[in-house]
C-alpha cells in the first residue's frame, strides 16, 4: 500500500522554485502540486501531478473562493500526509482547510524576507503546525521556527 502524498502549494516563480529546490527530499515520495499555470511552472512541473490554481490572489475575492473550492476538492481527493508551502496567497485556503481536517502543515518562510514576515506567513500562522526559516534572522519574528538554511 502506498503512503499518502505530500501536497506542495505555492505561487509560481520564486515560491515554486524554493519548493523545487527540495527535490532530494521529495523525489522519492508521492506528491502533488498546486500552483499557477505559468510557463515557468509548466516547465518545472512537467510530468508531475499538478492542480492549477486561480490567480491573481491578492485582493481578488472571486479567486479566493475558487481556490477554496480547489483546496477542498484537492484535499479530499489526494488525502495528503502533509501540506507544505512557501506562500503566497494561494496557500491560505489550503492551510485553513488542512487545519480543519487535521492534516499537518509546514510553512517555509521565503528566503528574501529577513526583517518582517510575509503577509501569507502571518495569515497562515494559526493553521501552521511547523514553521521553517531559511535564515536565523527570521526567527526574530518566528521564534518557534526551525532554521533549515537557504533553499536557493
Amino acid at each position: 500500500m502506498s503512503s499518502a502524498p505530500v501536497l506542495f502549494v505555492a505561487s509560481s516563480g520564486g515560491h515554486l522554485a524554493q519548493l523545487c529546490a527540495l527535490r532530494p527530499w521529495w523525489e522519492e515520495r508521492e506528491r502533488a502540486w498546486v500552483t499557477f499555470r505559468t510557463p515557468d511552472a509548466e516547465s518545472a512541473l512537467a510530468g508531475e501531478d499538478v492542480r492549477w490554481a486561480y490567480h491573481p490572489t491578492t485582493r481578488h475575492l472571486g479567486n479566493l473562493v475558487r481556490n477554496t473550492v480547489l483546496a477542498a476538492r484537492t484535499l479530499a481527493r489526494t488525502r495528503p500526509s502533509v501540506v507544505v508551502s512557501t506562500g503566497a496567497g494561494v496557500a491560505l485556503p489550503f492551510f485553513a482547510l488542512a487545519w480543519l481536517l487535521r492534516i499537518p502543515t509546514v510553512y517555509i518562510e521565503v528566503y528574501d524576507r529577513i526583517d518582517t514576515p510575509t503577509l501569507t506567513a502571518r495569515l497562515c500562522r494559526p493553521f501552521t503546525r511547523l514553521f521553517l526559516a531559511q535564515w536565523e534572522e527570521q526567527r526574530a519574528f518566528m521564534p518557534t521556527a526551525i532554521t533549515v538554511g537557504p533553499l536557493l
